[in-house]
């Protein structure tokens, strides 16, 4: 430690982390606390820090012309605000009782400790591996950072083959399967679960998995990989099954994600059931007044079940980093929590849910109503008026909306928005009938979508309680 940390006056603010939660922070605290009063230090153990993950997959695919374009805030842009942003460095420790940090200088190894007055852990999620044969062999890739995207492209550069196979079929899976395509590779993608995107119930799911179909995809569901098999080189040559083995030369690991929370757990930091720290509403770390933390790192409370989760989403991660600065900056802000809403799509197909999936509901030991109705995304005598699918979920008896999916192709995605503010609001499903949407032919049937299923919800809630 230096004199200069141990004789200066100024209150120290120090950020684990460069991304969404960890940056909108420190940006925040800048904006309400300035450099004398004070001092922001920041690690990020990458080279890029502010810049949007879930872009990666369009990058890759080429709809995003380049790696830049998916960063929001450059560190030459942070630092030129005041805050000392020390990229390659990483925290390895965390010392609660002495009120500091060490870390470490990827390139050099040199250690130092770093002192704080308020800490911020935003150390985000890292992608699942599987503890298999092969599974960190050259041209086997995760997709969570700007370098993993990098690698991944390289790659892709290299390599003469034109096999891919991705593994794991939510989000990611799904998103890096349509960019593959699109790179003219052949792709097989080998899911777990009885239908790509979990986060959709089964007969939804159905949809998806024929539309990758329709994209020449091949889909292997209900398989378990056993081991990623290498060639004479090293190099990943196949991801085997129990029953098949499918040829690759380059494999992307897209099973999900964890919270990448061992030096908070090592630190004696409280966790929750799914990994994440757990904290407060207003995003401090339960039983430490001076440590927060936000992003991908943190387990959630959902609004529908009043269970934590663990979602890994930018849109969290930069509130959480809007809440925790103006905290820190002396002002007073919360995070209450979610409804689980998201939304991706396959080429032209957009999936969306928000709430709860049927055996969600189960768990959280509700009983509840589901109706699904098949709609169009215009009036249906308007030129591209295209069908769209819709599932509803509402409690047993009082109505109360639990949750919504919708599969469909342009206009279906964000109509999830209607249904994750009824649920924010904690609506019936009968009170949505009476919602006053926009209506125009260009964007809706005169009954949109969502109003359709909310109708056909209420009924069977009131032949239900009958």
């Amino acid at each position: 430690m230096s004199m200069s940390d141990t004789r200066n006056p100024r209150r120290r603010l120090v950020v684990i982390g460069g991304d969404a939660a960890g940056m909108s922070a420190a940006s925040q605290a800048r904006r309400l606390k300035g450099p004398g009063e004070l001092e922001i230090v920041a690690f990020e153990r990458g080279h890029f820090t502010s810049y949007s993950a879930c872009g990666i997959p369009y990058w890759v695919g080429g709809d995003v012309p380049g790696r830049d374009r998916l960063i929001a805030r450059t560190p030459e842009e942070h630092r030129a605000r005041d805050i000392d942003l020390r990229l390659r460095t990483e925290v390895t420790e965390i010392d609660v009782a002495g009120g500091r940090v060490r870390a470490r200088d990827v390139d050099s190894g040199a250690e130092s400790w770093t002192p704080y007055d308020q800490l911020v852990i935003a150390t985000g999620a890292r992608p699942v591996r599987p503890d298999l044969p092969g599974a960190d062999a050259p041209g086997v890739h995760g997709v969570q950072t700007l370098d993993d995207g990098e690698a991944l492209l390289g790659t892709l550069a290299r390599t003469r083959g034109r096999r891919a196979v991705v593994v794991g079929a939510g989000y990611i899976g799904v998103e890096m399967a349509e960019a593959l395509i699109k790179r003219g590779y052949q792709v097989t993608v080998v899911n777990r679960a009885a239908e790509p995107m979990s986060t959709l119930d089964p007969d939804m799911g159905r949809l998806v998995h024929d539309a990758m179909e329709g994209l020449g995809i091949t889909m292997v569901n209900d398989a378990e990989v056993t081991g990623l098999l290498t060639g004479d080189d090293g190099r990943v040559r196949a991801v085997a099954t129990r029953d098949a083995e499918f040829p690759a030369d380059v494999v992307v690991l897209g099973i999900g994600v964890r919270p990448q929370t061992s030096l908070a757990e090592a630190a004696g930091l409280p966790l929750g059931s799914h990994g994440g720290l757990l904290t407060d509403r207003a995003m401090r770390v339960r039983g430490h007044e001076n440590i927060w933390a936000g992003g991908d790192c943190v387990e959630v409370l959902d609004l529908v079940s009043g269970q934590h989760r663990h979602i890994a989403l930018g849109t969290h991660a930069n509130k959480h980093g809007q809440v925790i600065g103006t905290n820190v900056g002396g002002g007073y802000a919360t995070f209450p929590g979610v409804v689980g809403t998201a939304v991706s799509k396959v080429c032209d197909l957009e999936i969306a849910r928000t709430g709860l999936r049927e055996k969600d509901a189960r768990r959280a030991g509700l009983r509840f109503v589901a109706v699904t109705i098949e709609s169009t995304s215009r009036a249906g005598y308007y030129p591209g008026a295209s069908p769209m699918t819709v599932k509803m979920l509402a409690e047993h008896r009082t109505g109360r909306l639990l949750g919504v999916q919708i599969v469909g192709r342009e206009g279906a995605g964000k109509r999830v928005d209607i249904a994750a503010v009824a649920l924010t609001a904690g609506m019936t499903v009968e009170q949505m009938t009476a919602l006053d949407l926009g209506y125009a032919p260009p964007f809706s049937p005169v009954w949109d979508p969502v109003l359709v299923a909310a109708r056909k919800a209420a009924a069977k809630v009131r032949e239900a309680g009958a």
